[in-house]
């Protein structure tokens, strides 16, 4: 299948938007991570960094076609639970 130009374009712009998209998350829950870990206290800034992480990670998913489910966890409710689970490993050791 050939493409012309600009649809050819079209798909190089998409995927790197896509791969941009996956940068920041990775970026952002790094970040979260980081915090959870090192700054469990500090709630203003993870709910800060929690929401550009999920906000990022709904448009990462509307850019591949997934649809936002109702009833589904965001990612940092996910990445709360490991990182509070790690503390308690260390705790623990």
């Amino acid at each position: 299948m050939r493409y012309t130009r600009t649809e050819y374009n079209r798909i190089v712009a998409a995927q790197q938007e896509v791969t941009e998209a996956q940068s920041d998350y990775q970026r952002l829950r790094a970040a979260y991570l980081d915090m959870a870990r090192n700054e469990p206290q500090n709630e203003v800034g993870l709910a800060m960094v929690g929401a550009d992480m999920d906000r990022v990670h709904a448009h990462l998913q509307a850019l591949i076609g997934l649809q936002s489910l109702p009833f589904t966890h965001e990612p940092t409710t996910v990445l709360r639970r490991e990182a509070q689970r790690m503390a308690d490993d260390r705790g623990h050791a």
